[in-house]
């Protein structure tokens, strides 16, 4: 019988926050976390959780944070955004020097490398590069350099990472945070890049939720946008309250 579960988070903006709610929900079910796999929102979500943090601590974190000091203009040929601000709160509570040999259970972090157009997967040395790069939103933010390779957001190629966490024994678990909404009118310019970016990365997760022994992906998120983060306890609460919905669900994978 598994011990417990593997659990992959994807990418999603601000609508990641519902992993952390998703997480508590874990924890407070007593489902054991064995190994995590995280790209760009929920890559952060992942690490921080791996380090140690309480996900209503870190929704703390997030809210009582200054988005906008953020988003500091690098107007470079690369990028709009420089990743400083980002790097500092990283700093600030994982530590300079953190690396993945530190975090509480395995982690593995997911970026694209621009030049080769690949995958590339991080789960030894250096926490906080990977970190970085994992969640370097393309055109948004400039580009990380880390060891020879550009690395962008891992979400571009591949938005929900689970292959690190198959040949386990564990259970694989997939919180995809990016549904679809059928219905949405698509009536600005902002809107139609954001569906356009939205269903070209969802297409890249369709092979790896086929390989999820459970896949989970609250309906009520696809009300809400990628830059929604005034909204964060809202969408903490949709991940904690759907999850809790699946314990059914869950405590089977550990029986199986």
């Amino acid at each position: 019988m598994p011990q417990h579960i593997a659990i992959a988070l994807s990418g999603g903006g601000a609508r990641g926050i519902a992993h952390l709610g998703v997480l508590a929900a874990l924890d407070e079910l007593k489902i054991p976390i064995g190994r995590l796999a995280g790209v760009s929102s929920g890559a952060i979500a992942a690490a921080f959780y791996a380090a140690g943090y309480p996900p209503a601590d870190i929704l703390r974190m997030l809210t009582s944070t200054n988005v906008a000091r953020l988003m500091r203009p690098a107007f470079s040929s690369f990028g709009l955004l420089h990743m400083d601000a980002v790097e500092q709160l990283f700093v600030r509570y994982l530590g300079p020097g953190c690396t993945f040999a530190d975090l509480h259970c395995p982690l593995t972090l997911v970026a694209t490398d621009l030049r080769e157009g690949i995958s590339i997967f991080y789960d030894q040395g250096l926490l906080i590069p990977p970190l970085l790069a994992s969640s370097a939103v393309p055109i948004v933010y400039r580009p990380v350099e880390f060891e020879g390779r550009q690395l962008v957001d891992g979400g571009l190629l591949n938005n929900l990472p689970v292959e690190p966490l198959l040949g386990h024994g564990a259970p694989v678990v997939g919180v995809h945070c990016n549904p679809v909404n059928h219905t949405a009118r698509i009536t600005t310019f902002r809107r139609l890049v954001e569906r356009t970016l939205h269903l070209a990365i969802n297409a890249n997760t369709a092979a790896s939720q086929q390989l999820c022994q459970l896949l989970i992906e609250p309906p009520e998120l696809h009300h809400y946008r990628p830059l929604s983060y005034r909204l964060a306890p809202e969408l903490y609460s949709i991940g904690y309250r759907y999850t809790l919905q699946l314990e059914k669900e869950l405590r089977a994978l550990l029986e199986e």
